[in-house]
């Protein structure tokens, strides 16, 4: 799994709006941003090869290791082409804030707010998403979810099929981890996954600074 910490959503449903609002906001922009119409048609198709993936590997009926295999390299196709679109279209001409709001992108910010260490716990509340996803809720236990030092989430995890042992030290037993900086995200496991309990535990991180761990929970992936 990536370690996703800027503009691009985790979950593949969102990954599927944004590129909808891109190709709605750049049609009426193509002259004025200098977009050439051959690369809003190639995003167009890569979008629609991306939701038609995602329809087969979620289908009960299509479902199978391949499908799931070829729905993940549609949806790299997919986000690796909307980065370089960005990369390309979107930080050249000078967007406003309300281009960058309808495209689903955060307005630039020239005056960060100072921030010092987190002191907060916080615990992860899962729930269903879709076949091998679950929804990750960042619950506060303490701590005041407005203080700026609580920039971002390090979210610990380790699948555990039936039988073997649960994890008991997340800072020994917890091998895998992603950043975010949403309070709502999603995860995706692997196929092999699904029937396995994940345990997760969250660290916040500000700059390079970890605050301490919350509780640590377990959900079963779907």
């Amino acid at each position: 799994m990536s370690n996703q910490s800027d503009w691009l959503p985790r979950s593949r449903a969102e990954q599927l709006a944004m590129a909808g609002d891109w190709i709605s906001v750049c049609a009426a922009k193509l002259t004025e941003w200098n977009i050439p119409g051959s690369a809003l048609t190639e995003l167009t198709a890569i979008r629609d090869a991306a939701s038609a993936a995602l329809e087969i590997a979620r289908s009960e009926t299509t479902r199978t290791p391949v499908s799931n295999a070829r729905c993940k390299e549609a949806f790299d196709a997919l986000t690796g082409f909307m980065r370089d679109f960005k990369r390309r279209h979107f930080l050249s001409p000078p967007l406003l804030d309300s281009d960058y709001i309808a495209l689903g992108l955060k307005p630039h910010d020239s005056h960060p707010t100072p921030s010092g260490a987190p002191t907060a716990h916080v615990m992860v509340e899962a729930y269903l998403v879709g076949r091998h996803e679950l929804g990750l809720r960042m619950a506060y236990v303490d701590g005041n979810p407005n203080d700026p030092a609580n920039k971002g989430y390090r979210i610990w995890y380790k699948a555990v099929a039936p039988g073997e042992a649960p994890p008991a030290d997340p800072d020994a037993d917890l091998p895998k981890s992603f950043f975010t900086k949403r309070r709502k995200d999603v995860i995706e496991f692997e196929y092999g996954d699904s029937g396995k309990t994940a345990y997760f535990a969250v660290q916040i991180e500000n700059d390079g600074k970890k605050g301490n761990w919350g509780p640590m929970v377990s959900a079963l992936i779907p």
